[in-house]
Parts: structure tokens; C-alpha cells; sequence
């Protein structure tokens, strides 16, 4: 019997990925103007903003840290964050992702970002997962030990992978790693000064 030719146009991942390059781009305008919309509609609770920490600072350095072990397309990483988890980039912005609806006490933005993500970023994972799996042989291995975004608490040992890894800061800065710390920055700035302003200019 003749395999299934996985990289077909036709094959559920690649159609997902063409919808998805099509609509990321409106569906990120969709909600930074529902953002903007809740930060005009009510003024974030210093509390809230307080607690929107806890899952923000900790997704920024995830992504921080994860950014300086990963050689894209070059290596299996299988170290320093990699060893806990597969997706720590993508994890580390889903934390970003409810830190910043948690800031604002909006279930209507914690919905438009978990559907942003689904339509998004899985098939993104699905198509590097693929891509993972024919590139190196020892991927299959490491799934089995590594879950994908939901972090065991041991690191795993796994073979074939990257023997040994550290920390590099200049893969951080080639990744421009930075710029996430940068966007939290500017949200934060926006959820403390612009959203009373907004509030208001739509309340008078």
C-alpha cells in the first residue's frame, strides 16, 4: 500500500496553515481593537494588573530562555527548557497571553486570544512537528518522554538529541527574543495610562 504523501495541498495541515496565513493578519487587528475596546470600556484594577504579573514575567523569561538553547532547523534541541517541555516558546506566550487578559478582567479578550492561538499557532506546531519527525530521527523518542505544552516536572533524558546545551546570549539576541519584553513594556504602559484616558473620552 502506497503511504499518504503528507506533504499534499490537500492533507488537513497544510490547508489549515494556508487559511491561517490568510486570516492572521485581520484576526490580529480583530483583537487589539477588542483590547482597545475593554481598555476604554473599564479601567484595569491595580490588583488585577498586579496579578497579570505572575503569568507574564514568567512567560517572558520562558521565552527569553528558551530562545538562547533553540537552532532552528539545525538541531534537535533536547536541554535547558526543552528538556521539560516542546513548545516552551509557544507556552511562554500563552502565559504573556492571559497575564494580559487577566490585567484587564476581560473574558471576552481571554476568548479572542485562546482562538487566535487555535487558529494560529496549531497548525504551526502541527507543520514543525512534521517537519521535526522527517528531519531527525530521535523526535519520535522525545515526544514520548516530552509533552508538548503542558511541562513535566523532571527533565527528561533523551537520545539523539542536543548532547549537552547552555544558555547562549547570542542566539537570544539573533532571535530578537527582546522585542517580546519590549511589547509587555508597551501594554503595561497602555493598561496604566492609556486606559484611563480612554475611559474618559467614551464616558463623558
Amino acid at each position: 500500500m502506497t503511504p499518504a504523501n503528507t506533504n499534499s495541498p490537500n492533507d488537513w495541515i497544510t490547508r489549515w496553515q494556508r487559511i491561517a496565513r490568510r486570516i492572521r493578519v485581520p484576526l490580529g487587528f480583530a483583537v487589539a481593537a477588542l483590547y482597545l475596546f475593554e481598555l476604554a470600556r473599564r479601567v484595569p484594577h491595580p490588583a488585577a494588573i498586579a496579578w497579570s504579573l505572575a503569568l507574564v514575567l514568567p512567560g517572558l523569561w520562558l521565552r527569553a530562555y528558551a530562545s538562547g538553547y533553540v537552532k532552528k532547523n539545525e538541531e534537535l534541541t533536547t536541554t535547558g527548557p526543552y528538556a521539560f517541555v516542546r513548545n516552551p516558546l509557544y507556552l511562554g506566550s500563552i502565559l504573556i497571553a492571559a497575564g494580559f487578559a487577566v490585567a484587564l478582567r476581560s473574558w471576552p479578550v481571554a476568548v479572542a486570544l485562546a482562538v487566535m492561538f487555535v487558529a494560529i499557532y496549531v497548525p504551526v506546531i502541527a507543520s514543525e512537528e512534521r517537519f521535526l519527525r522527517t528531519t531527525f530521527p530521535s523526535f519520535d523518542d522525545y515526544c514520548r518522554q516530552v509533552p508538548r505544552l503542558i511541562p513535566r516536572l523532571t527533565p527528561a533524558r533523551t537520545s539523539g538529541g542536543t548532547p549537552r546545551g547552555h544558555f547562549v546570549f547570542a542566539l537570544y539576541r539573533n532571535h530578537r527574543e527582546y522585542n517580546a519584553l519590549l511589547g509587555a513594556a508597551i501594554l503595561y504602559l497602555a493598561l496604566i495610562f492609556l486606559s484611563p484616558a480612554l475611559n474618559v473620552l467614551f464616558h463623558r
